[in-house]
């Protein structure tokens, strides 16, 4: 019996070691329609290049860049961290699983 992974099991298996945990911090800054939200992602194996901020500007600008990163709205604690940012000034979207790759290119990390 042959025990490598075949198929779709073994991409997925190297998908999963080429990506790493994370989350999101969403910081308000000022309010109503020209408030400026700051989204950083954070690694937890912290073996990537540093984080580089993004910035949104508004809103719109916010959902437009969530969006961009993948990030899924129709999980509750995505929906509880933007009224928690609404309500806060910030918050943490937990469990976002991105690679080097990947936040280099959604401009989430320093080249």
């Amino acid at each position: 019996m042959n025990a490598l992974p075949s198929g779709a099991a073994a991409v997925q298996s190297a998908l999963e070691r080429t990506k790493a945990q994370g989350f999101l911090n969403i910081v308000r800054h000022g309010a109503g329609p020209s408030a400026l939200y700051v989204v950083t992602y954070h690694r937890l194996d912290q073996q990537c290049a540093p984080p580089r901020p993004a910035l949104a500007e508004g809103a719109n600008a916010l959902i437009e860049l969530l969006e961009r990163i993948g990030v899924d709205f129709h999980l509750a604690e995505v929906r509880g961290a933007l009224e928690d940012v609404l309500r806060f000034g910030s918050a943490n979207i937990p469990d976002l699983w991105l690679s080097d790759d990947e936040m280099l290119e959604k401009g989430l990390a320093g080249a």
